[in-house]
């Protein structure tokens, strides 16, 4: 016999006495019935929504689960507010258990407080310019322990951890050498493209060139370098910090009495400084060579003649400009992924919104950083 078989079917019978109406249930009350206890328990409304008192007998009810007990309890607070008075007779004790537990709640919801959208306004406002400046006062303080902890260790050379700086040059540098050449190749490609289209119109497509180098080498090649490396990099130093911290790694550091800024973020923040001004040389080459097959394909200009009219445009400070700024763009990002990294609490909800404010924050910063270079390195004529 199947399960479906031994079970018995909830009904619910109308029975009129001197006191009242009473309901009998019988039957298995649980959820194996599933649309048939549905049904049944809105019948018990039905029944009774015309009568002033009613009696709910559960004698005859064999089981009963925290399905059957929400509907039942659903039915009695349905009734309680039609002002039909409800007993409920022959409960067992389990039973009884079972239907205080799944009693019937209201949940209501709070009133939304009235207020001046302008004053709201002018308040989040207010509050993001604070949350801002105390985002700040952590990045400073975070950079002074950070200074501090290098020079100690310059101080105590037997400290420095040269293995970790090799791994994260590693990881950092040499593992992103193929997207980062791929995507200057064809961002210098485009550059060509669309400088060769507009210049033709006046007959001066060999100035695409010049446009390319300096383009290149100042702007475009350190900046889509460090934006990348603040998405792939970035994001990978704050999650692995952040999941430290969510095993108590990092307080187990601290109780063994080594320093987390040395063990952990030095060797992350150099690996960085070192590998971005490399890997910007390489995005340098790979988009000049893009803007170079471009410009031979599309604007008829040999190789010969782009590195000619190469030479002519740019300058040793042109190259330089670019290479000044990776250092400090990569130890902007190295801070900030690792200052987010161990502000995780402990909850995969945090991990991910720490992961997600460090990609945005040294994107951000990047590209704050490179429009105050650009504006140092004109005012000083450079």
């Amino acid at each position: 016999m199947t399960v479906a078989a031994m079970q018995r079917p909830p009904k619910v019978a109308r029975q009129s006495s001197a006191e009242g109406v009473r309901l009998a249930l019988s039957g298995d009350w649980t959820l194996f019935a599933s649309q048939h206890l549905e049904e049944e328990g809105s019948r018990i409304v039905e029944e009774a929504r015309l009568d002033r008192m009613v009696a709910i007998d559960l004698s005859q009810v064999s089981q009963l689960d925290t399905a059957g007990a929400w509907l039942i309890n659903r039915a009695r607070h349905d009734l309680a507010g039609r002002d039909v008075a409800v007993t409920l007779e022959h409960v067992r004790p389990e039973f009884a258990t079972l239907l205080e537990e799944t009693h019937y709640r209201d949940f209501v919801a709070p009133s939304r407080p009235r207020f001046n959208v302008i004053f709201a306004l002018l308040a989040d406002f207010g509050e993001s310019i604070v949350d801002a400046l105390r985002e700040f006062y952590r990045g400073v303080s975070f950079l002074g322990e950070f200074v501090s902890s290098m020079i100690y260790v310059a101080a105590n050379p037997r400290r420095f951890r040269l293995t970790s700086l090799v791994a994260q040059i590693e990881l950092v540098g040499f593992r992103s050498v193929p997207i980062i050449v791929l995507i200057n190749i064809l961002v210098g490609g485009i550059v060509a493209q669309q400088g060769i289209f507009q210049l033709l119109k006046f007959g001066a497509s060999s100035y695409s060139v010049s446009l390319i180098g300096i383009l290149v080498l100042r702007e475009l090649g350190v900046l889509l370098t460090s934006i990348m490396i603040a998405g792939r990099s970035g994001s990978a130093i704050t999650a692995e910090l952040g999941s430290m911290k969510m095993r108590e790694e990092i307080d187990a550091l601290l109780v063994m009495g080594l320093s987390p800024i040395e063990v952990l973020i030095a060797p992350r923040v150099l690996g960085l400084v070192i590998s971005l001004p490399i890997l910007t040389f390489i995005a340098d080459i790979a988009a000049l060579f893009g803007g170079m097959v471009v410009s031979w394909w599309y604007g008829g200009i040999s190789p010969a003649a782009f590195a000619s009219l190469l030479k002519e445009a740019i300058a040793l400070h042109t190259f330089l400009v670019g290479i000044i700024k990776a250092p400090f763009m990569a130890l902007v990002i190295g801070l900030i992924a690792s200052m987010d990294g161990l502000a995780t609490q402990g909850s995969a909800e945090s991990l991910g919104r720490q992961v997600t404010s460090s990609v945005v924050k040294s994107i951000f910063m990047v590209i704050v950083m490179d429009g105050l270079f650009a504006v140092f390195f004109a005012a000083v004529d450079y």
